[in-house]
């Protein structure tokens, strides 16, 4: 026997359902820095390699990727 459930609900609304916590104000702080500092505002680039360092779940890899999306918006 097979049985399907489908639940039509919103990413919040799951997120709610299985208990996991709301982080939309660390989130908007996340993307206020990166904006800041593709803006031109952040005084130290290195602090901005630093932050994201921290919370790439991809290491070097991911770094890499962050690092030539940058670069390639400097250029346009």
């Amino acid at each position: 026997m097979k049985i399907n459930v489908e639940v039509d609900c919103t990413p919040e609304e799951a997120r709610r359902a299985i208990g996991l916590p709301d982080l939309t104000p660390i989130h908007e702080k996340y993307v206020q820095a990166l904006m800041g500092a593709m803006d031109g505002n952040m005084v130290k680039p290195e602090l901005l390699e630093t932050m994201m360092k921290s919370w790439m779940p991809m290491g070097d890899a991911g770094m890499q990727f962050w690092r030539k999306m940058f670069e390639s918006g400097k250029s346009e």
